[in-house]
Order: structure tokens, then sequence, then C-alpha cells
């Protein structure tokens, strides 16, 4: 049976990470490590905020299931004694990166996928006047081929217009953090099409979905904080053209999975996102972002360092880490 150990990590971000709720300037993971013999599996997950999720909250979270996980609780199990949320997501990962130790076999294939590949990543320019925004563009543009831009509602087409200025060949996709709740959206949205905008992620805040109802975006719509897991893709149905899957916000790789099969099936197309993390949280959603239309896995990129042996990125390029067992 595993044994389990949990202890919080500060990382630095590089800089600022800046968007409508705030600036961070370091992010809090909590890794999850199970050791079964000499083989050690470990997950790293980073609280949700605005479900008022701390480190030390969800490092108590899994101290409080460390019985069952000990006796060997399956990850079917743990859906049952965890909810959706950081804490299972490192304990989710732990095991699947141990059971891949145990056997040799990498999670990927465990899984039922084919061996990952390159990806391309969005790059996360960070909220800021649009001179800032235009001089960060202006700065990723040579090595980013696809930028994504936090927005705050007031003055979005300013911000959007000057970071094409700044990057006029890349790809923009846009994040408004729930700050278009209470505007018109549809004119929102026709006043960043004429900058080449492919999708716009989370207009209004969570619950308020139905703001949405007959609203015609003539760009496609994105859920994030509106789509946590399975339990949530009903009401995403005919708001939404897409939804962007966080493996901090469904639970793990487990569930991530799942919900990525059910929204195909109801012809949702994929982001794949993050918190900021290191590489260690991102390789298991680098397996799920192998089908997404959209891949937002820069937390490494924003951070002063990663861990050593991470996933290996090349400008926006990424690459699985050249040894490991999420292959």
């Amino acid at each position: 049976m595993p044994a389990l150990a949990v202890h919080i990590e500060r990382w630095p971000v590089a800089g600022a990470f800046t968007i409508a709720r705030g600036a961070k300037t370091h992010v809090d993971v909590v890794v999850a490590a199970l050791a079964e013999g000499q083989a050690v599996g470990r997950g790293e997950a980073t609280p949700i905020y605005y479900h008022g999720e701390s480190a030390s909250s969800v490092a108590a979270q899994i101290e409080a299931v460390r019985g069952a996980v000990e006796a060997g609780a399956s990850r079917a199990a743990l859906a049952g004694l965890l909810p959706r949320g950081a804490a299972r997501n490192a304990l989710d990962a732990a095991s699947w990166d141990l059971e891949a130790r145990l056997t040799g076999v990498p999670a990927a294939s465990r899984a039922g996928l084919a061996p990952p590949h390159a990806l391309t990543t969005a790059f996360t320019i960070s909220l800021a006047d649009p001179a800032r925004m235009e001089a960060d563009a202006r700065a990723a543009a040579g090595r980013y081929p696809l930028l994504k831009l936090k927005l705050a509602g007031e003055g979005d087409a300013a911000r959007v217009a000057a970071v094409r200025r700044g990057a006029p060949g890349a790809r923009l996709i846009v994040d408004a953090n729930e700050a278009w709740t209470g505007r018109d959206i549809a004119a929102e949205a026709a006043a960043l099409a004429a900058f080449g905008v492919e999708l716009i992620e989370q207009p209004v805040r969570a619950g308020e979905d139905h703001l949405l109802d007959g609203i015609s975006s003539p760009i496609p719509l994105c859920a994030d904080e509106s789509c946590q897991d399975r339990a949530d893709l009903a009401r995403c149905l005919g708001r939404y053209a897409a939804i962007n899957i966080k493996l901090d916000k469904a639970g793990g790789l487990t569930e991530a999975l799942a919900l990525a099969a059910e929204a195909r099936a109801a012809g949702l197309e994929l982001m794949v996102g993050c918190m900021l993390s290191t590489s260690l949280g991102i390789a298991p959603a680098f397996l799920v972002a192998q089908s997404a239309r959209w891949v937002d896995l820069d937390g490494p990129l924003l951070l002063a360092r990663d861990r050593p042996g991470g996933l290996r990125y090349d400008g926006g390029g990424m690459n699985p880490a050249p040894a490991g067992f999420w292959g």
C-alpha cells in the first residue's frame, strides 16, 4: 500500500501576473507524493482562489483522506472522497504517476492515448494599460505565435488594438475573466472581431450564463469558470462553443479525460488551460491537450524558474519531458 506525503511549495512569478481580479508575484502549489517500495509518484496542484481554496486548505483536504489513500483507495474512490478541485487533482496525478512507475507503462498508454506529440501553447499577456500590453506583445511576438490577452471590461477594444499593433502576425485569444457581465456582449465581441480574435473566454460571471441566451457572437465563446467538470456541461450547451478544461478545476486527469470525451460528443470545442504551476502540474494536462483546439499551458513560462527536468519549452512550442512517465 502507498505511503502519502504532502507539502506546500512557493514559486516566484517572473515579474507579476495580472488579471481582472488582481496581481500575483508568486504561486503556492501543493505537492502530493505516493511511495510504494522504491517507486514514488508525484502530483502538483494549484489552489483555485475563486473557490476560496488556499494551499493550506488543499493540504488539509489531502490529509483528511490519508487513511483511505494509504489503504489503497482507487482513483474512482477518490472522486467520492473529495470534491472536484486541487486536492483531488494532486492525489489523482500522484496515483497515475505511481502506477506508471510501478508498471513501467507511461500514463498516456494506460489511459488509452497515443504517445504525446509537441504542441503550441498560448503565452499570456497580463492585464495592463494599452501601451504596456502593446510593448509586452511586441516582446513576445517573435517567440510565441499564439497570445492570450487578459481583459477587464472597460477599454478592452483599445487593449486588443494595441496588442495587434505590437504583434501583427500573432493569433489572438482573449480572457474576459467574467468582466463583461452587464455589458453588451455582442457589441464587445464585434469590436474585437476586426483584430482577428479567435476565442473569448468567460465573458460573464459563472452562474450568470443565462445572460448569453440569444447572444449572437461573431467570435466563439468559451466557458472557463462556468465549466468545472461534467456536472456543468448541460448549462454550457447552446451558450458556449467551447470549454476550457483545467485539471485543478476538474479534480484531476481522470475527470478531465472524461469531461473532454463528453464535451466532444456534445459538439463543443476544447481548450486546455492551467493555473500558475510548474511542469509537474502541467505534465498530465499535456495529455488532455493532445486533442484540444486551443492549448494554454504556459504556467511554467510565467514563473521565474521551472523544475529541473520538466517539460521542454521552445518559445510557444511544448515538448514532452526528456524522461518521465507521462509520455
